[in-house]
């Protein structure tokens, strides 16, 4: 083998060499993908990261996730809210950061939605293999009810979504599969420039 041929086979064997590697590599798609979602309202800025499942032919609410068992709104991680300044969500005023967002399923009645501020993930509340309600309930920074709706069309994925239409309050949105509801967040805009009058 002449030195031309063997530099050209030495190339394509490392050329060769890298394509297993990258094929080695590669993974296949997460079943649920992260994904993210935020808008600034008002002088806040709200974030929300989860994981997205997919109905996959499932019945999702009363089988999947069961009715009357805490749920952490999501797959894989923690889906966590993050708010950039002090908010107020159903009456309670909340400071800035991170809060695990749990939601709690009913078969009738209003929906029960949770912040944990200490971002746990619902797994952390398991005893006995099964969720310690009442663990949730002592550590939520707020826990309300929202009253769920179909929507005009089922969702394959699940998803949040923000809207504001005043910048001063934005609207939470979930939807997956054929439930969806929304809560509102009050950014205190009012009371942040009424804040800042006093500063000068």
């Amino acid at each position: 083998m002449n030195n031309k041929s063997y530099c050209l086979a030495m190339i394509l064997f490392i050329c060769l060499a890298f394509t297993t590697q990258s094929f080695a590599q590669l993974q296949a798609p997460a079943p649920s993908p992260a994904a993210h979602v935020s808008q600034v309202v008002g002088f806040t800025k709200i974030s929300i990261d989860y994981s997205s499942p997919a109905v996959k032919g499932r019945k999702v609410f009363g089988d999947l996730e069961k009715f009357g068992v805490t749920w952490r709104a999501g797959a894989n991680n923690p889906t966590i809210i993050e708010f950039s300044t002090p908010v107020s969500v159903a009456g309670k005023n909340l400071n800035a950061g991170k809060y695990s967002l749990f939601i709690t399923p009913m078969e009738s009645g209003e929906w029960t939605v949770h912040l944990n501020p200490k971002a746990n993930a619902v797994f952390a509340y398991m005893k006995d293999g099964k969720i310690d309600e009442a663990a949730v309930a002592a550590d939520d920074a707020v826990a309300f009810k929202v009253k769920t709706m179909t929507p005009p069309m089922p969702h394959e994925r699940m998803m949040f979504m923000i809207s504001a239409e005043d910048n001063k309050v934005a609207s939470i949105h979930f939807v997956w599969d054929q439930t969806m509801f929304a809560f509102p967040v009050d950014t205190q805009v009012d009371q942040k420039i009424e804040g800042f009058k006093g500063v000068f």
